[in-house]
C-alpha cells in the first residue's frame, strides 16, 4: 500500500511540476473532427518536392576504407582499400557499393536552377552518414540519431564537389534533393521569410508536438503526433497544422485531430447530409439523401448510377465513428482516458460553385450539415468553425461568391440562425489568397498550393474555435 501511495504522490508531483493538475491529466481527450474537400485534405507544399538524384551527380568515385567508421579518422588522408566508379549513382537502381569497410562517395553535383537546396542522402540504414557539398556540411545523422539538414545555396549550372561518409555497412547510392526556397512553400515561408517560427525546433527541424495527435481517414491518412506531412502527402500540409497548434496550446488535455475528407466533392451531392429531401428546379428533380443519380427530368424514372447522394458523407463520417468506437485500440497511449467531441471544422465549397443550383442550395445544405453532424456524433452544442472558399481573393464573383456568402450567412454572430449564436463561426479566407507569382503552382483551385494560405486558414479556424469555446 505504501508503494502505491508513494508512486501516486510522485506522479502528482511530476504533473504539478509540468504545469498540469491531476484533474487535467485525467480529463478526456479533446477530439476535433475536420472535414471538407481537397483543400481540407491539404495541398500546401512543404518544399519544392524531393527528386531522386541521378544525372546531376557526375564523376563518381566510391572508396572503401579499412574497418568500421571512425569519427577521428581523416578519410581524405587515408589510403583506400579499393576505389570504384559506379555505373549508376542515384535513380531507382544504383550500382551496389563494394562492401567490406567504411564507404566514402565523392564526385560533383550540378543543379539546373539557382536556389537553396536540401540534400537527403541514403535510404533506411544508409541515411546514417555525413554529407558535404562545396565543403559545407549539408547532412548528418548518427546511427541512433535523427537527420540534421543544412540547406545550401547553389548556382545553376555550376559544378561543385560533394562527399558522403557512411557510418554503417548499409551504404548505397540512393538519395534525394529538394529545392527549399520556392516561393510559397512552407520551407521558404518559415525558413526564408521568418513566418510561423513555432514550426521549427532549436535544431531547425520541423516540430512534432507530443500533445496533439493527428489521424486521417479516407484520405490524408497520416497517423502520428502533429507535424508537417499530414496533408495529401508527406510533402504537404492542410489547415490541421495551424489549427492543431492553436488548440494544443490552449488545452491542458491532449488533443486529437481526426480528419475525414475527400477531394472534388460537393455538399449538394457527395456530402449531402442524411434526411435531405428531394427538390425540383427548372424541370428537374434533384436528389435527396440516398437518391441516385444527382438529378433527373420531372416525370421520368431515373436509372441509378454507381454513387448516391450523401455517399461521401457516409464514407467519411462512418470511418470517423469507427475510429472513435475503438478509441483505445487506435490510441493506446490514451488507453482508458476516454474522449469528448470538442468541435467540428468544415472547409469546402469549390465543387458546389460549378453548378448554379448547388450554389444556391449551399446555405440550406450547410445548416443541415451542422445540425446533422452534431446529432450523429452526439455533440449537440459542439462549436463549429467554417472557412469560406477564397479562390481569386476579393475579385471572386458568380457562383463562387454565392457559396462564400452562404458560408458567411450561417455564422452565429450574423443573427440569421439564432440557434447558432455563440457556437458557429465562419472565417473569411479571401484575404489569404496568394497568386501564382508567390506560389509553388499556378493551379488556382488548390490555392496555388501556397503553404502560407493553408497556415493562415488553419490559424484563423483555430482562433474562431477558441472564441466559441470561451463564449460557452
Amino acid at each position: 500500500m505504501f508503494n502505491v501511495i508513494k508512486q501516486t504522490s510522485v506522479c502528482l508531483f511530476i504533473l504539478l511540476c509540468c504545469g498540469l493538475s491531476a484533474s487535467a491529466a485525467e480529463k478526456p481527450v479533446k477530439v476535433y473532427i475536420l472535414s471538407g474537400q481537397s483543400n481540407m485534405v491539404g495541398i500546401g507544399q512543404v518544399t519544392g518536392g524531393g527528386t531522386r538524384w541521378g544525372a546531376n551527380f557526375t564523376d563518381i568515385e566510391v572508396s572503401v576504407y579499412e574497418g568500421a567508421y571512425d569519427a577521428a579518422a581523416d578519410y581524405d588522408a587515408l589510403k583506400p582499400l579499393k576505389t570504384t566508379n559506379p555505373e549508376s549513382f542515384g535513380g531507382v537502381n544504383p550500382t551496389p557499393y563494394p562492401g567490406g569497410g567504411t564507404h566514402v562517395a565523392r564526385g560533383f553535383v550540378t543543379v539546373k536552377d539557382t536556389g537553396v537546396y536540401e540534400f537527403r542522402p541514403g535510404y533506411g540504414g544508409s541515411t546514417a552518414n555525413l554529407m558535404k557539398v562545396d565543403g559545407k556540411l549539408v547532412h548528418k545523422k548518427t546511427v541512433d540519431g535523427v537527420s540534421r539538414f543544412t540547406p545550401i545555396k547553389l548556382i545553376g549550372g555550376q559544378k561543385v564537389p560533394f562527399k558522403i561518409v557512411y557510418f554503417t555497412s548499409q551504404a548505397n547510392g540512393l538519395g534525394w534533393i529538394a529545392r527549399v526556397d520556392i516561393p510559397g512553400t512552407l520551407s521558404t515561408v518559415v525558413r526564408q521569410d521568418g513566418k510561423f517560427p513555432y514550426l521549427l525546433n532549436q535544431q531547425g527541424n520541423w516540430v512534432s508536438r507530443d500533445d496533439v495527435w493527428y489521424k486521417g481517414v479516407v484520405t490524408a491518412g497520416a497517423n502520428k503526433w502533429l507535424s508537417v506531412g499530414c496533408g495529401a502527402s508527406a510533402n504537404s500540409i492542410g489547415p490541421e497544422l495551424g489549427f492543431g497548434h492553436k488548440l494544443g496550446n490552449y488545452h491542458e488535455e491532449p488533443v486529437l485531430i481526426l480528419k475525414a475528407s475527400q477531394g472534388n466533392r460537393s455538399l449538394a451531392w457527395d456530402f449531402l447530409p442524411p434526411d435531405s429531401k428531394r427538390f425540383e428546379d427548372e424541370g428537374f428533380v434533384y436528389a435527396g439523401y440516398k437518391d441516385s443519380p444527382a438529378r433527373w427530368e420531372i416525370g421520368s424514372t431515373p436509372e441509378p448510377i454507381n454513387w448516391y447522394a450523401g455517399k461521401q458523407y457516409d464514407d467519411c463520417f462512418n470511418e470517423a465513428r469507427k475510429v472513435l468506437a475503438d478509441f483505445d485500440g487506435h490510441f493506446p497511449h490514451w488507453k482508458g482516458r476516454g474522449f469528448e467531441i470538442a468541435g467540428f471544422v468544415w472547409w469546402q465549397g469549390h465543387k458546389d460553385q460549378g453548378n448554379s443550383v448547388h450554389a444556391q442550395r449551399y446555405e440550406q445544405n450547410l445548416v443541415h450539415l451542422i445540425k446533422t453532424l452534431r446529432k450523429d456524433f452526439n455533440a449537440p452544442r459542439a462549436p463549429f468553425a467554417i472557412a469560406t472558399i477564397g479562390f481569386g481573393g476579393w475579385e471572386m464573383e458568380g457562383n463562387a461568391l454565392t457559396v462564400a456568402n452562404a458560408q458567411l450567412a450561417v455564422s452565429g454572430e450574423k443573427g440569421k440562425y439564432s440557434e447558432f449564436k455563440g457556437n458557429v463561426r465562419t472565417i473569411e479566407t479571401r484575404g489569404f489568397w496568394r497568386d501564382e507569382s508567390v506560389s509553388p503552382r499556378n493551379q488556382g483551385f488548390h490555392y496555388n498550393q501556397n503553404a502560407e494560405t493553408y497556415m493562415l486558414v488553419g490559424e484563423a479556424l483555430g482562433d474562431a474555435m477558441l472564441e466559441l469555446i470561451q463564449q460557452n
